[in-house]
């Protein structure tokens, strides 16, 4: 991956010489926003939000109250509460144009928004305690985003809103701590009034991703090659790849696909002109913790907690020598699934292992030409996804 950025990266400043890559695509002012600029910019309200978690992380949560469409009432409504996948924040949400992004077709269905951010991506990189320059900051996987950032953010929501109970949307890693505090956390499962899950990701036995090679590099080699803080933070690097190289036209299924070597790509339903965007926000971090979870859980092909590593640390952390496992069937919450069948992170054959352990399972759907990613920034995503997910948060609500 990296062999590829830098190659790409080179070709560029050739290109830039020569002139022989194409012209340049005009650039997307949303590359260089913030999250609440990205939402204002398409002239919808923006709020936003710092969340404190129980062991001292700062979140920072953003809000679209109410659409363009129903700005002159502005009482309460419904409210639904976007979560984002691995590596990702919540500009995943609002990363297309209006009529192509969930977040503003929901505020403009008459929804009052709101869009998370996990621990240690770009928005949520503070800690009461510990700076990010330090390891123990670092120190998280999936596990305390369910046990801690789930519960301080949708206890915010409830008592900011006044809403008893939220819809929820997660898309991949979101669908993972969803299902783990749902299951786990009853305080937490009865504020859900239904859980949306796109791609969803428990085990990963099947996975043909990036993860799946990273699973088979040995613990304290992954630690050489990737520290013990930060994996994968956006940098300049990215939005430099983003806005001066893969807006030029004929580089953009190359870097689509260093963009996508992690989930895959189908070239039929991404819209490369809003690459920029994409690139100019994502990766957006997580803890090298993280991924070395998911790699445990290439290798094990279990939903448990992180292994840390010996018998007597499992004891410390757990009680118990070896990590728990998390059973998805625990949990009640009415939930409707949608997976892509050419996913290679959350491959159809985990999903099948996983559908019949959702003891509430009210809808789902199995879009064969899709991918990780389409759920988010397919072209086709509403036709697909959105107006399903629309039409029934109205039925919902009746």
């Amino acid at each position: 991956m990296w062999l590829l950025l830098t190659v790409t990266s080179l070709i560029s400043v050739v290109g830039t010489t020569h002139g022989f890559l194409g012209k340049i695509a005009p650039e997307s002012p949303e590359a260089y926003m913030n999250i609440s600029q990205m939402i204002s910019f398409w002239g919808y309200p923006s709020e936003n939000y710092d969340v404190v978690t129980e062991d001292g992380y700062i979140l920072g949560i953003y809000r679209i109250p109410y659409g363009k469409k129903n700005a002159e009432d502005k009482g309460k409504r419904p409210v639904v509460f976007l979560q984002h996948g691995l590596l990702a924040s919540a500009t995943n949400w609002i990363a297309n144009l209006p009529n192509n992004s969930l977040a503003f077709i929901l505020a403009d269905a008459g929804y009052d928004v709101w869009l998370g951010n996990s621990r240690g991506n770009t928005w949520s990189r503070r800690n009461l305690y510990f700076s990010p320059d330090t390891v123990e900051f670092w120190a998280f996987s999936f596990d305390q985003m369910a046990k801690y950032d789930l519960p301080a953010t949708i206890d915010f929501i409830v008592q900011k809103t006044g809403q008893e109970k939220i819809h929820y949307v997660g898309h991949s890693q979101g669908t993972t701590i969803g299902f783990i505090a749902f299951s786990t956390i009853p305080s937490v499962a009865k504020r859900i009034k239904t859980f949306y899950a796109l791609a969803p990701v428990a085990t990963v036995k099947y996975t043909t991703s990036l993860l799946k090679k990273l699973s088979f590099v040995p613990t304290f080699l992954f630690k050489i090659i990737f520290g013990n803080k930060m994996f994968l933070p956006h940098n300049f690097f990215y939005q430099f790849l983003g806005t001066e190289v893969c807006s030029r036209e004929m580089m953009d299924l190359l870097c689509s696909n260093a963009l996508f070597i992690m989930c895959g790509f189908d070239s039929k339903n991404f819209n490369t002109s809003r690459m920029d965007v994409y690139l100019g926000h994502n990766p957006a971090g997580t803890s090298v913790q993280d991924i070395l979870h998911w790699a445990q859980a290439g290798r094990s092909g279990k939903f448990q907690a992180f292994d840390w590593g010996s018998p007597y640390l499992n004891m410390l952390h757990y009680n118990q020598d070896t990590p728990p496992y998390y059973n998805v069937s625990a949990m009640s919450v009415p939930t409707a699934v949608w997976n892509g069948g050419q996913d290679l992170l959350a491959d159809p054959r985990d999903v099948e292992m996983l559908l019949p352990k959702i003891s509430n399972l009210i809808y789902h759907k199995e879009i064969i030409p899709y991918n990780h990613l389409d759920f988010i920034w397919a072209m086709n995503a509403p036709q697909e996804v959105y107006n399903e997910i629309v039409s029934m948060l109205a039925e919902d609500d009746k």
